[in-house]
């Protein structure tokens, strides 16, 4: 049995022209070997799966190579690039910073580097995943790193730059690896399957490429686990559900029944969603996506950034015409928002559920938005004033009608005018009139009209306005200030106490206990028996007041709040009971209390 090798082993580069995605730092390298200007250190800097390690391998076999090509590439015939390719190159070393980030290490380095190279011309040390080493190491590095021998060459490499001391950067050639396009990834791939013998559906390719964000070697990771999933046969339906990714064809329905604000169906498509096991969060990031993708197609400079499958591009594009942008702008928003909040919330299924209500009736708000100006023009326009029965102009002059004492209203002149001429001070005028109280004389108002076309009859504002004088001279005649009366009183100090018992306040004692003393008609005096009940009373008084105020129709009713002289004062206090004593009476109480006590043999803690 032939013992498995990955692809990302197996078809790792070994030379600068199968790179690739990285041309901008082949060209340099290569051009830099031909030329002789190679820099004492390099520092590669990139995402992970790149190529950085496997460019720094390269540039040292380049370096040492006997017989380099005319375009600075190596021979792979010669001794040196021999026994590079078989692992058993001396010039060749390789350090793994994460496990050997020590100043001890460091040290160790140091001291190999003083030795020349036995074979070939330069000794290269590359320093993988170079930002894990500590600031002392670092510090200890930097003399070297600055003035090493002639002969040799530091390449460090690192997926975290910022982590680096600057003094580091400063004294290496800093190559920048861009993460691998799409269209590399799909082509290499293909390559890949060709070679293999591999069943590949383009389809498929193109997702590996989408999920492998940029990194080679995390795309050839995953054809390999596809490509032992399906038995040799990458196909698309396999690799969606091995991936875990939802299909696009559920984002288009999904927007489809939003537009038609179809909530139920909208609703039915993330249950179905739900059933095959993918998580909301997964459906609202990818709709997210999706949305994102209709963004771009909406104009045709940034189609490009579209990266999806090829089959499905053209159906983007069409969306994209039929969906207004303002839309998508806030869908994406609504999306964006729930996506933030879908970790702090109990239940995730409401959670999505509400984003997609959200959604269904996003395009009527919309449309209420951008028409609402429109709308309040025309309601307003749609308005029409009240029909007013129309009357011709009407001069009105009022006697000086006395209010109070010191308190009269002049002669002024009202007019009522017709329908659609009314002055805005008349209605104030008559009402104010209206408001007035006349004296208790005055039973008619003298009409003067100024007008030949004035009518006969009363006007039925003016018939109001005399009704309204009339009662509310009955009412004054009526509603006379009482005087204060023994039994009317007590009746109502019995009312206010027997209000106070059923609200079970505590002040209801001290009223049962006060008595009542009547000074003339408009004041009275309640006595008390002590200090206690005084207060009591005086937190009721404004209540009380308003009472006697409204039943005797007096506002100018007041009483008095005093303590009884030489009352007799029977105040019950009792006494505390010591433990022992409340024992006791327990015990008097519940005989068997005292039995159980003998029983069990207790000990009391008096």
């Amino acid at each position: 049995m032939n013992k498995f090798i990955v692809s990302a082993r197996k078809y790792r580069p070994q030379d600068f022209s199968t790179m690739v995605g990285q041309s901008h730092i082949t060209t340099t390298l290569k051009n830099a070997i031909r030329n002789h200007q190679l820099a004492h250190a390099f520092l590669f800097c990139g995402p992970r799966g790149v190529g950085k390690t496997t460019c720094a391998r390269i540039l040292a076999k380049a370096i040492n190579c006997e017989h380099p090509a005319a375009d600075g590439e190596a021979c792979n015939e010669c001794h040196s690039c021999i026994s590079f390719n078989e692992g058993s190159s001396l010039n060749i070393h390789e350090l793994d910073a994460a496990s050997n980030n020590s100043v001890d290490d460091i040290r160790s380095l140091v001291e190999q580097v003083r030795f020349a190279p036995q074979a070939g011309k330069y000794k290269v040390y590359i320093i993988d995943e170079v930002h894990m080493l500590t600031s002392a190491a670092f510090n200890a590095f930097l003399k070297t790193l600055e003035e090493p021998p002639p002969y040799v060459i530091f390449i460090l490499a690192t997926t975290e730059k910022h982590k680096i001391l600057p003094t580091i950067i400063s004294r290496c050639q800093v190559f920048d690896f861009k993460r691998i396009s799409n269209q590399d990834i799909i082509h290499h791939l293909g390559e890949i399957c060709a070679k293999e013998s591999i069943d590949a559906e383009q389809s498929a390719i193109e997702i590996i490429a989408q999920k492998s964000e940029g990194c080679m070697r995390d795309a050839l990771s995953i054809m390999d686990k596809m490509v032992s999933f399906s038995n040799g046969k990458l196909t698309y339906s396999d690799t969606l559900e091995h991936l875990n990714i939802l299909d696009a064809g559920y984002y288009f329905k999904l927007l489809e029944v939003i537009r038609q604000q179809n909530l139920s169906e909208a609703l039915l498509i993330y249950d179905e969603i739900n059933r095959k096991g993918f998580e909301g969060d997964l459906l609202l990031e990818g709709f997210a996506e999706f949305i994102r993708n209709l963004l771009i197609c909406k104009d045709e400079k940034a189609a490009g950034l579209l990266e999806t499958v090829a089959e499905f591009k053209e159906k983007y594009h069409a969306t994209a015409k039929e969906t207004d942008a303002g839309f998508l702008i806030s869908a994406l928003n609504v999306l964006s928002e729930s996506d933030l909040q879908y970790k702090a919330a109990r239940n995730k299924r409401l959670h999505v559920e509400l984003a997609l209500i959200k959604l269904s009736y996003l395009g009527q708000a919309l449309r209420l938005q951008d028409t609402g100006t429109d709308d309040k023009k025309k309601g307003v326009e749609l308005v029409k004033p009240v029909a007013y029965r129309s009357l011709h102009p009407l001069e009105i002059r009022e006697k000086k009608l006395t209010t109070g004492p010191g308190n009269t209203l002049g002669e002024k002149p009202l007019l009522m005018m017709p329908a659609g001429e009314t002055q805005p001070g008349a209605r104030l005028i008559i009402e104010e009139v209206a408001e007035q109280k006349p004296p208790k004389q005055a039973t008619s108002l003298p009409v003067k009209t100024s007008s030949p076309f004035a009518p006969s009859t009363s006007l039925g504002v003016l018939s109001k306005i005399r009704q309204q004088v009339l009662s509310r001279n009955h009412s004054d005649a009526t509603d006379l200030p009482k005087p204060l009366e023994p039994e009317l009183l007590q009746l109502t100090w019995n009312r206010f106490t027997a209000e106070l018992k059923e609200n079970k306040n505590s002040s209801a004692q001290s009223f049962d206990g006060a008595v009542l003393k009547i000074l003339d008609d408009q004041t009275f005096e309640i006595l008390t028996n002590n200090n206690l009940e005084q207060r009591f009373i005086e937190q009721e008084k404004r209540n009380l007041s308003d009472l006697l105020q409204q039943v005797f129709n007096n506002k100018n009713l007041s009483f008095s709040i005093s303590i009884r002289e030489n009352a007799n004062q029977h105040i019950h206090l009792e006494r505390t009971l010591s433990k022992r004593e409340q024992f006791q009476q327990m015990a008097e109480q519940y005989p068997l209390l005292k039995e159980l006590k003998e029983k069990l043999k207790l000990e009391l803690d008096y």
